[in-house]
């Protein structure tokens, strides 16, 4: 096991100007001044762990919890399983270092997972086991699974799933702590778990549907951003709708030109049928406002366009509630899972207009056209009693990389997990 220690001091010597880490008898030595030090320490992780070294202990001053954190999301391996040995610090801490720890690495697991392992049923079912793990009885769910979709009117993900040959499934999950079975449900996440995509009729590219095992990183994000929250203490009822398919092709797959009629009465045009997800997370949304929660959150792999946007070192915000994106936004700077607003307002909704339906579900057009994050996240909206409900969408444009890079290794990241647990502790 590798010591790790810190230093404030540029170094200069034999490992080169400036070097992110040095050496010595007692180990290894990352130097973080400069700007961004946080980032530094990241890719100084991230330099020893391509490196091969797999098993590391934080020693000596200066290992804060932000800085012990920004180490392991360097250090966290794809392919590997790292051994990590936290700093001395106060004990409350290391119980929320442990914590975060457990709901990042349930994410990796998930999301990595191959789309032959982590298929529908399966997803729901690591949800359910894992915060039952956590939760234990205060935990209960419902699925909803295949043709039971359509007999409760959820036609959204009925559609988008039955051409594969793995059902769809609705998951419902109650964390109800009270114990109460007529206890308020003080919020409601929704996750896109699309555990393979391709495209559909609208089929993606080789190059573009080779990572498409990730669509499902929505759901990964607010299951465990629950868990995450309830190890912080989080006390009231809390509903986890997850809304999870495979978006294949096959003689009876939903088709360009189709309408679906949804349980609130609006009718949608499909354009695209590659613009799923938010068809499936309609559904949820619906489900979402039936529980009358005052405060509903959902997160998505939604739209390319948010990642044109602001790249993949943030998440875009979009909500009609200023107020509430805000604070979402302050929250991630106060957890460092950055995340940007982008623009969404109620006349949005007419930017994907039908001349058969209520809306279409995208725009005919590449991408979606110009604004494709903002018009998505407005067709979303309208499944939403926003008059009644604070509402905020997470476009994850920042929970899964391609390929590794200078700080991250491939896969997913776990951002957002920690923003949205925050906004549930509120």
């Amino acid at each position: 096991m590798l010591r790790i220690s810190l230093s404030a001091d540029t170094y200069s010597g034999i490992w080169g100007d400036n070097a992110l880490v040095s050496y010595e008898a007692e180990g290894a030595v990352i130097h973080f001044s400069g700007d961004f030090p946080l980032r530094r320490i990241q890719q100084a992780a991230r330099q020893l762990q391509s490196q091969g070294i797999n098993s590391a202990s934080l020693e000596g001053t200066g290992w804060s919890y932000e800085r012990q954190w920004a180490f392991y999301c360097g250090f966290a391996n794809t392919k590997t399983q790292v051994e990590l040995r936290w700093a001395s610090i106060d004990e409350d801490e290391l119980e929320l270092l442990n914590a975060r720890r457990r709901s990042a690495d349930w994410v990796r697991q998930v999301v990595n997972a191959t789309p032959e392992a982590m298929y529908p049923e399966k997803l729901a079912e690591e949800a359910i086991a894992f915060l039952g793990g956590i939760a234990g009885d205060a935990i209960s769910h419902e699925l909803i699974v295949g043709d039971a979709l359509v007999e409760h009117g959820w036609i959204g993900i009925h559609s988008v799933g039955r051409a594969s040959s793995r059902p769809p499934v609705m998951l419902t999950l109650d964390f109800n702590p009270t114990g109460n079975a007529d206890a308020p449900v003080a919020a409601c996440l929704v996750g896109k778990g699309i555990t393979f995509d391709s495209g559909g009729y609208s089929i993606k590219s080789s190059e573009g549907m080779v990572t498409m095992k990730c669509d499902m990183g929505g759901a990964a994000t607010v299951t465990a951003a629950l868990g995450y929250a309830i190890e912080q203490g989080l006390r009231q009822r809390v509903k986890l709708i997850l809304c999870c398919a495979e978006n294949m092709i096959a003689g009876n797959a939903y088709k360009l030109g189709d309408v679906l009629t949804y349980k609130n009465g609006l009718s949608v045009e499909i354009v695209n049928t590659d613009a799923e997800g938010r068809l499936v997370l309609a559904d949820g949304l619906i489900a979402a406002t039936e529980t009358k929660a005052p405060l509903v959150i959902d997160a998505a792999t939604l739209t390319g366009a948010a990642m044109m946007a602001v790249g993949t070192d943030y998440n875009a915000l979009f909500g009609l509630d200023k107020e509430l994106v805000f604070k979402a936004q302050q929250l991630s700077e106060l957890v460092n899972e950055p995340a940007w607003p982008l623009p969404l307002e109620k006349w949005h909704q007419g930017h994907c207009p039908s001349f058969y339906a209520d809306t279409a579900n995208s725009r005919a057009q590449k991408g979606g056209g110009m604004g494709g994050a903002s018009n998505a996240a407005a067709f979303l909206s309208r499944f939403v009693d926003t008059d009644n409900s604070s509402w905020v969408h997470f476009d994850l444009a920042s929970c899964f990389r391609d390929s590794g890079d200078s700080r991250w290794a491939a896969g997913a990241t776990g951002l957002g997990v920690a923003n949205i647990a925050a906004l549930l502790l509120q």
